[in-house]
Order: C-alpha cells, then structure tokens, then sequence
C-alpha cells in the first residue's frame, strides 16, 4: 500500500468502519445485539486507530479527517436511526447529526481544502453519539434495564445539546459575516 495519497493505513481503517454501517443498521433492527456489539467494537476501534496510524506515518490531510468524520456521521447516524425505528430513542437525532455535520463541515471551508474546526460541544456531542450507540445497543446485550430506561433521557440530552451546537455556530457563522 502507498504511504502517501488516498489509499493509506489510515483511510483503510476508516472504509472499514464505513463498510460496518450497513450491517449495523441491519444488526440493530434484527436485535442481533452480539453481532451488533461486535460490529460497534470493530468501528470503534477503527475510529480510535486511524488517526493515530495518520499521525505516525505522516498521512494526515483535511480530506482525510474530513472522511473519518463523515464516517463517523455516517454512522451514528444510520445507527440511531435503526434505534429510532425500534422506538428506542427518538427520531430527532436521526435529522439533527447529518445537520450539525453539514454545518460543520461547510463552516469549517472543508470543500476548499481547509481542516475541519469543530467545537468543544461538537466534540463532545461527536462522542455522545457514540456512546449512546454502544449503550443502548450494550443494554440490549446485558438486558439490562436501567441502562434501557435512561437510554431515551440520554438521546434527548444528546438532541437538546446538537441543537444547542447547531444554534451557537449559526451564531458565530452570522457575526462573522456581518463583521467582513
């Protein structure tokens, strides 16, 4: 494989958590929940992996964050809509995550080439979206049922703080321009 370009370690490591989204959407809704926790495990290390392979081998590039990114979006997004349609969390979150990473990824100028510039909330609503994943599809697997009742509380926090993220980078977008 080439050291530099397109086809890297680390691009790998993240065509193969893009790859896992269909079968975890469809793992989800056939509540295959081991097959599924072993899905999610894959991508997440994937999503831990590539970046630090990036790094090493010196391969990082605002068109390859840009892709781990949308991958990640591509998802938790067709994650939670799985989730969504077994009424196990709303479908609020299924429209809000492409949003906020469409905003994201236009405020950031990253079709010009420029790196991607998140938010501290972006970031962390970036791992939530994860970690409510990897627990409501955990609380399946343990059967677990306080995990499952607060599994809904959590993905409304998750809607509520997106679209905080969303309304403050309008916000910043907006003052921005005015002061051009």
């Amino acid at each position: 494989m080439r050291a530099s370009g397109v086809l890297t370690w680390a691009n790998v490591l993240t065509l193969t958590r893009l790859l896992l989204c269909l079968p975890l959407y469809l793992l989800i809704r056939s509540e295959s929940w081991l097959w599924a926790s072993v899905c999610l495990f894959v991508a997440v290390l994937s999503d831990i992996f590539d970046g630090k392979v990036a790094r090493k081998q010196g391969n990082t590039s605002p068109l390859g964050g840009f892709f781990d990114h949308a991958t990640d979006a591509i998802l938790v997004t067709t994650s939670c809509f799985a989730l969504a349609q077994s009424e196990f969390i709303s479908f609020w979150l299924v429209w809000l995550i492409p949003v906020a990473f469409i905003q994201y990824s236009l405020d950031s100028r990253v079709l010009t080439g420029h790196a991607l510039r998140s938010s501290a909330l972006g970031r962390a609503n970036g791992i939530g979206y994860f970690v409510l994943v990897c627990s409501a599809v955990g609380s399946r697997l343990l059967e677990s049922a306080w995990l499952q009742s607060i599994i809904p509380m959590f993905s409304w926090a998750l809607v509520a703080s997106t679209a905080v993220s969303i309304a403050d980078r309008l916000q910043a977008t907006i003052r921005a321009t005015r002061q051009r």
